[in-house]
Formats: structure tokens, sequence, C-alpha cells
């Protein structure tokens, strides 16, 4: 039986995605971050909605209209598609895990 907490290594030099679900209008993704933050030259901007959970860890994500949100474990949020977004920080002593559901 999978579970969601395997396979999380010590060592995260970078950011690590898995699909956990990929169907038509439908993904879900478990991401872990250590550290890290998009690249600076650019912003997710997605044809999809995406919901994202922060289940341990501590971030933060900012948007192109200036808002700033931190999530902590058990914060989540809805992301409408197109609005552009980065993670911004996330913290770099102790791993952040993300459970994102991406929808049309």
């Amino acid at each position: 039986m999978p579970n969601f907490r395997d396979h999380i290594p010590a060592d995260l030099p970078q950011e690590v995605f898995t699909d956990l679900v990929n169907m038509p209008g439908c993904r879900i993704e478990r991401i872990l971050s250590r550290g890290q933050t998009s690249p600076e030259s650019g912003w997710y901007d997605q044809d999809e909605h995406e919901w994202v959970l922060l289940l341990e860890g501590a971030s933060e994500l900012t948007f192109e209209d200036g808002e700033v949100v931190r999530l902590g474990p058990g914060d989540y949020l809805n992301i409408p598609a197109h609005r552009r977004h980065r993670v911004s920080w996330t913290d770099p002593e102790q791993t952040s895990v993300w459970l994102a559901v991406f929808y049309g």
C-alpha cells in the first residue's frame, strides 16, 4: 500500500514533484521543498485551478498583485487558474510537504 510519507529523502537539493493521480481534468501531486523557491525570472501562470495544502514545514507564496500568503502545517489555499504566483520562501531547516490538486 503506498503511503504519502514514503520516499521523503533526507537530502533535498532540489524540489521533488510526484504525480499521485493524473487523469483528464484532475491531477494530484506531492511536492517536497526545503529552502527552494520559484525561479526569480517568472511566475506560475497555470491553465488549471490549484488547491494546495501544506502538511508539514513552512512556506510563503507571493502573488503578482503583491499579496503574500504564509503557510504552516494544515493551511490550504485555492489558487484560481491564471492567478500568477510564485513560491517565494520555503523553510531551509525542514522539509515542506505539499499536497496539490490541479483541476479544470
